[in-house]
Parts: structure tokens; C-alpha cells; sequence
């Protein structure tokens, strides 16, 4: 027999880690070979990690909640084949209490410096020495727990130390040391009173790798924004006279966001630095032409990717649009449907919003909303007319992009746009 040991995989192209929200397995428990044993949220997907190996569950080396880096251990599995290694090292020394003794000290302290992305944050945010804190995980190592309980007991401290400067003596000067012993220090998290009625949410591994990555993005990514006013009079007489046609022959419905869509790819080929990624000390302008899609669900939005979306016709466009939203839907969206994504659109005009400001989808460069076409009164040639107008809000890391490149993009979708008629702009 030999123990091996299960790694936290890789689950997307720039996925640095997972969060362990479920396991479907318990210690002693049998599995065969790509049997799912847990269930893993990160900042792109939810999935179930297949076992590796046909054997027995013995050892689980993280908890539920625990975000730990790929590569991590997760668990180990005892499988048929040659001896293990501490067998073989028990066998090779004189002594084998003194080698276990030795093994055990070792691996008490091997990961004592070992720190998660999580616990690094954690320790960033409240100015923690890690140093002061003890680690239960796996040798030593200090999980996101470790220091939740840290911070937990600071507080209760901070506010025990508050209260006897209260009981210690009267006065002004009493009470206005007791008021300073009472603020929360740095190392204590805020603190929340539930009043009557109040309805606590309870935190979805989803909505953990939301708030992470968005946190992320924000502490990472200097962002700007600026909008645009797009008149789409023209796609939306044309997009009136062929959508009847086009459900009874495709069995589809032809939204506005195809055409939308066309003219944003068109204008990323022109314009692939927009199209690009922040890489430490070079900018990655990317070939590939990935559009995510932010698509909401009931608990959390998903940003599946279309690949090669220059390659597609607004027809393409719109079926993989249709595609992507119902698996989003139905639970049915794998990793590779989260992967790969270069530049992010977001439909935010579908809830009648008219102005935002995007959150960047790291590690990309920019992302696009579309906002609610809306009926306006404008200027068109000296004369007021009533025009469907649209907002194009843009977000972009102003690492990768100034204003020059963006109002270039910008001015080129919407010159695409406003353009569309039936001889220039094919379905298929």
C-alpha cells in the first residue's frame, strides 16, 4: 500500500486558488478513480474534484471554507502499489521511534511560513504579525480560521481592557481613557449587532469567490472610466423589421446585444491593446478575441466566455449567447466555459440601468457595459428629433490604457453601430 496525496487543481487559466465548500467525502470513506470527492468555488467557477486514485480517504488537510493555493495538498488517499514512503524510512534506520519522533517534529514547523493568498490578505488588512499566530493546519501551517479566531480573541480583548479601565476609576479622565480602550484596534474586525427582524445571509462559496475577486480587482487595478452616447436609431429599425423572421426560421429571439457584440470584436482587432492584460512588467496584447459575458443568476452573476468571437456572425452571437445563459440557468457551466476570457461585455441595459461603472474582470483590461436604449430628444442636422440612444460605459486599468486609446475604441464601436442597415450588416 502507499498514501498519496490529492493537489488543489488548476480550474482556470488565471486561478491562483480554490475554496473547498464542500466535501463529499469523510476519512475512512472508498473511492474510485475520478469519483468526485470535493466540491471547489473559485473567483471564475464552481466545480467537483475527481479523484486521482482507487482507494481510501485518510487524511483531509483542509476544512470546509479554507481557500488554499493550487498545487496545495488537499487530502491523502491510501492506494494499492509499493510501500509507503514512511515504511521505507522506518525500515532504513536503526530506530524506528527516533526517525518517527524526528519526522513528527519536522512536519510540526515544515509549514509554519507557508501562508495562503487568503491568510496574507487577512494579515494585510488588520496589520497582524503572522509570527503571533499558531497554526493548527498541517504542519504548523496557519489557515484562514487560525487568524479569524486570532482577530476574534484581540477583540474580546480589546473590549475586557476597555471595561476595566471603566471600572478603575470615575472621573472625566477615566472615562475618556475607558472611550480610547473601547475603539476597535487594527487588529479587530468590525463588528455587526443583528436587531429584531433582521435577516442574516449566510455566505455561498460563490459569493465568497465574488467578493474576493472583486476585492482583488479593486486593490490591484487603477481604474477609470468614461461613457459614451451611441445613437442606435438605425439598428433598432433594422433589428424591428428582421426579428420576426429570424424566430420562426432560427428558433431563436435576436436580442440587440449580437449586434452590440459584432461591433465591439470588430473594434478590438482594430484596437488590441484594448484587448489586452496587465503581466508585472509587460503588457500581454492577446490574438485571441475571448468575450466574457457577465450573465446573472438567482445567488451570483457568472462570466462565461465566448471563444473566437470575432470569427462568429451576429447569428453565431446570438446562439452562443442563448447557449451560455441557459447553462448559467441550469447549473450546467463547466471550467473551460469560464476560461480564457480577454475583454468583458456586461448587459447592463437589460435592467434599465442607463449610466454605470463596471468592476474590471481580472486580469483583463477593460470591460464594457451597454446600457438601456432609451428614446431621447437630440440635434440632428439643426433640427430636434427623437432618436434611440444608448450609454457605453468603459472601465479600464490605467496601467494598460489611457484616455487616447479608449476614445479611439470608443468613437470606432460607436461609428460601427450607428451605421448598421440591411446592406452592410449580413446576420449570417
Amino acid at each position: 500500500m502507499s498514501i498519496e496525496q490529492m493537489a488543489m487543481p488548476q480550474l482556470g487559466e488565471s486561478v491562483t486558488e480554490g475554496t473547498i465548500s464542500q466535501w463529499l467525502v469523510s476519512i475512512g470513506d472508498t473511492v474510485n478513480k475520478y469519483d468526485p470527492i470535493a466540491e471547489v468555488t473559485t473567483d471564475k467557477v464552481n466545480a467537483e474534484i475527481p479523484s486521482s486514485f482507487s482507494g481510501k480517504i485518510t487524511e483531509l488537510f483542509v476544512g470546509e471554507g479554507d481557500t488554499l493555493p493550487v498545487g496545495e495538498p488537499i487530502c491523502s488517499i491510501e492506494v494499492e502499489g509499493a510501500e509507503t514512503t514512511v515504511d521505507k524510512l522506518v525500515k532504513n534506520t536503526s530506530s524506528a521511534s527516533t526517525v518517527s519522533e524526528n519526522v513528527q517534529q519536522d512536519q510540526d514547523t515544515s509549514m509554519k511560513k507557508r501562508y495562503s493568498p487568503a491568510v496574507l490578505r487577512l494579515a494585510q488588512e488588520n496589520e497582524l504579525d503572522l509570527n503571533q499566530i499558531k497554526g493548527t493546519g498541517r504542519g504548523g501551517r496557519i489557515s484562514r480560521k487560525d487568524v479569524e479566531i486570532f482577530l476574534q480573541s484581540s477583540s474580546v480583548k480589546s473590549e475586557a481592557d476597555a471595561s476595566a479601565v471603566q471600572s478603575s476609576g470615575a472621573g472625566c479622565f477615566s472615562e475618556a481613557v475607558a472611550k480610547e480602550a473601547a475603539k476597535p484596534t487594527a487588529h479587530a474586525p468590525r463588528s455587526y449587532e443583528n436587531g429584531a427582524g433582521d435577516h442574516v445571509i449566510a455566505l455561498t462559496g460563490v459569493r465568497r469567490a465574488i467578493a474576493s475577486n472583486m476585492l482583488r480587482s479593486k486593490h490591484e487595478i487603477p481604474h477609470a472610466w468614461t461613457m459614451i452616447e451611441v445613437d442606435v436609431t438605425n439598428l433598432v429599425n433594422y433589428r424591428n423589421q428582421i426579428k420576426g423572421a429570424f424566430l420562426k426560421k432560427e428558433g431563436h429571439k435576436l436580442t440587440y446585444l449580437p449586434f452590440f457584440m459584432k461591433a465591439i470584436v470588430a473594434a478590438l482587432k482594430e484596437f488590441p491593446r484594448i484587448n489586452s492584460t496587465w503581466a508585472g512588467d509587460k503588457i500581454i496584447e492577446k490574438k485571441a478575441v475571448n468575450i466574457s459575458l457577465a450573465v446573472a443568476a438567482d445567488e451570483a452573476l457568472y462570466v462565461p466566455v465566448i471563444k473566437n468571437a470575432d470569427e462568429k456572425s451576429i447569428k453565431g452571437l446570438a446562439f452562443a449567447v442563448d447557449e451560455l445563459a441557459v447553462n448559467v440557468r441550469e447549473n450546467r457551466l463547466s471550467p473551460e466555459d469560464m476560461q480564457g476570457g480577454t475583454f468583458t461585455v456586461n448587459n447592463t441595459g437589460s435592467f434599465g440601468s442607463i449610466q454605470s461603472q463596471p468592476i474590471i474582470n481580472y486580469p483583463q483590461a477593460a470591460i464594457l457595459s451597454i446600457e438601456s436604449i432609451v428614446k431621447r430628444p437630440v440635434v440632428v442636422n439643426n433640427m430636434i428629433a427623437i432618436r434611440d440612444m444608448v450609454n457605453l460605459c468603459i472601465s479600464i486599468d490605467h496601467r494598460v490604457l489611457d484616455g487616447l486609446i479608449t476614445g479611439r475604441f470608443l468613437a470606432r464601436v460607436k461609428e460601427l453601430l450607428e451605421n448598421i442597415n440591411p446592406e452592410n450588416t449580413p446576420i449570417y
